[in-house]
């Protein structure tokens, strides 16, 4: 890439962050028109949203093969970039990072917690923890894990609103609902007789959040039943805060996953952070789920 064209993308990069063209901004080569400007806002056209993602992905593995240079392969410095679900990252993922910082005390963490699937060039993103099978064929998906859906509710729900006892009987429960980008996560998946059965819950009826902490800390104070990871709920079921409702019509699902893009992997920084969570998430299967009953596979 010629020299003056990295430079023209640098200052298009940082003219479209600070929403202001800069004399030296002006010189960029391209002739496609990329901002709209007025006299109080400076706006990215279609083509100018186009070619930042590009620029973005041009610039960072620019940055990294650099950065890659400079380190060797046992050394683990600068900023990796995390993307995990609100509950799961909260809790046990921000312990782990905790020990991991420790081990390498050269890092910094930048840690985006979100329900909704990230997208991981747009959100600038080096791993993202997804619970489900990945569908970016472009990217690395590594299984870290088991992973299965629980319908869960308090003590104190139960003893008031009763247990259900078949997925039929959840028409007379309240329910808390997860809400995501792509929408309510409101239709719940059962097995019944050998054939597939669907509830669906009435959002106008649901306790409703985008956040999975708030949801479980919800479900925690009994305002309804909640559907939750596994890896979520796992410590409060064993304590007794959480019960599991109806575990033998529930079906299996895929597990939690690493994805990351191919180039991301050769940066150490990110590849120990992979080996670390490998052997983490394999030590918690052992520790905190080895006594949970999962669903039988031939559910799936």
């Amino acid at each position: 890439m010629a020299t003056d064209r990295l430079g023209d993308m640098r200052l298009f990069v940082e003219a479209a962050a600070l929403g202001s063209l800069s004399a030296a901004g002006r010189k960029l080569a391209l002739r496609t028109k990329l901002f709209d400007r007025t006299t109080r806002q400076l706006r990215l056209t279609e083509e100018g949203r186009f070619y930042l993602q590009q620029c973005w992905v041009a610039l960072r593995a620019i940055d990294e093969a650099e950065a890659g240079l400079q380190a060797s392969q046992t050394e683990v410095r600068g900023k990796v970039r995390i993307s995990a679900s609100a509950d799961f990252g909260r809790n046990l993922l921000n312990d782990w990072l905790e020990a991991f910082s420790t081990l390498h005390p050269e890092l910094s963490i930048a840690l985006t917690l979100s329900d909704s699937v990230s997208n991981l060039v747009q959100d600038d993103v080096d791993l993202a923890i997804r619970f489900g099978q990945p569908h970016e064929s472009s990217m690395i998906a590594r299984q870290l894990a088991p992973n299965w859906r629980v319908l869960c509710a308090s003590p104190d729900y139960l003893a008031r609103y009763g247990e259900p006892q078949t997925p039929a009987d959840l028409v007379d429960h309240k329910f808390i609902v997860l809400v995501t980008s792509a929408g309510p996560l409101n239709t719940f998946h059962f097995v019944v007789d050998g054939q597939e059965w669907n509830h669906t819950v009435p959002m106008s009826q649901a306790w409703e959040t985008n956040d999975g902490a708030l949801a479980r800390a919800w479900a925690l104070a009994g305002h309804g039943i909640a559907r939750k990871t596994i890896w979520d709920a796992a410590a409060d079921i064993r304590a007794g805060r959480l019960k599991v409702l109806l575990p033998d019509f529930c079906v299996r699902e895929a597990g939690v996953y690493a994805l990351l893009h191919g180039s991301r992997y050769r940066v150490p920084r990110v590849r120990v952070l992979l080996d670390f969570l490998i052997e983490h998430f394999d030590r918690a299967t052992h520790e905190l789920l080895f006594d949970l009953k999962a669903p039988d596979a031939r559910r799936s």
